[in-house]
């Protein structure tokens, strides 16, 4: 008499998931592929270039003079606290940078994959984790720029008396979290919209160049408030900048490093449950995107 040995699957590929579905065993064991998409993101995006990797301290810091130049030099916009108006806008440049890079990044998940998507499994959401993991690498490079002329500042110039950073930069691992959720969560939900709605890849590029001017990017938090109270600027509109995330996190940023800005452990939690709430929200759009997106794409 034959006897039926039951097998025992690795995996089981069904289209029924949970909403919110994040398969943290299933990720892990698919790390390898992971890793190598990381190594794709880094070494091709500049593999055909003359500067290659230099590029990724150049563009932070010509978007450095030039913000400098408008925003401090011709608009005479104050930094306060005699922080050097050049440091002040390499901090916000830097974070807002992780931010973009990780929204833009992962915005055409499904269109930019859709050949590979098509043809093996794997976790979809892989995908975009590696573009999360690789712009790491970026932001890490590029604060190593920021520390090297916050150093410059202090030791070779009448900076001096330039803040020392302060305790809370330990919390510094929350606030990179903080971004890369946002700009995942995001990213997801674009990406997922974009499969039906073309439109909205060509706006992600400009709607993310807006929403730098409503970040605190370039000017302190302190002259929203400011121009609320004499009445510049709308109530609501202040209100909006103040109470954005990526506006939280930056100033937090600023603070820790240069010791500029305000921090608050109520806006700090706030910004880190929008941050969660925005990822749940994508990652829930991105899995019910990918049970039919190749009949869309």
């Amino acid at each position: 008499m034959n006897t039926i040995k039951e097998n025992n699957w690795l995996y089981t590929i069904s289209p029924k998931k949970r909403a919110i579905n994040l398969n943290f065993k299933e990720i892990w064991n698919y790390r390898d592929l992971l890793f190598l998409f990381v190594k794709r993101d880094v070494i091709t995006q500049y593999k055909q270039t003359i500067l290659g990797p230099l590029w990724y301290l150049a563009q932070p810091l010509f978007t450095t003079v030039i913000f400098t130049l408008v925003f401090n030099n011709i608009a005479s916009i104050d930094t306060g606290d005699g922080i050097p108006s050049f440091l002040f806008n390499l901090a916000g440049i830097t974070s807002w940078n992780y931010f973009s890079a990780c929204l833009s990044g992962t915005s055409d998940t499904f269109k930019a994959n859709q050949g590979i998507f098509g043809k093996v499994y794997f976790p979809r959401v892989i995908t975009p984790l590696s573009v999360v993991v690789s712009n790491l690498l970026k932001f890490g490079i590029q604060l190593l720029v920021f520390i090297s002329f916050y150093f410059y500042f202090v030791y070779f110039t009448d900076a001096a008396s330039l803040a020392r950073p302060v305790i809370v930069i330990l919390l510094l691992p929350i606030v990179i979290l903080i971004m890369a959720l946002i700009g995942l969560g995001f990213g997801m939900a674009l990406s997922s919209m974009t499969t039906k709605y073309r439109d909205l890849s060509y706006l992600v590029g400009f709607g993310v160049q807006l929403l730098m001017y409503g970040s605190a990017v370039m000017y302190p938090l302190s002259l929203i408030k400011e121009k609320v109270e004499h009445g510049v600027l709308p109530k609501l509109v202040g209100s909006l900048i103040e109470y954005n995330p990526m506006t939280i996190t930056i100033e937090l940023f600023r603070h820790m490093t240069l010791g500029v800005g305000e921090f608050s452990l109520t806006k700090f939690l706030y910004a880190l449950v929008v941050s969660i709430f925005i990822f749940l929200l994508g990652l829930i759009l991105f899995n019910k995107t990918e049970k039919s997106f190749i009949d869309t794409v």
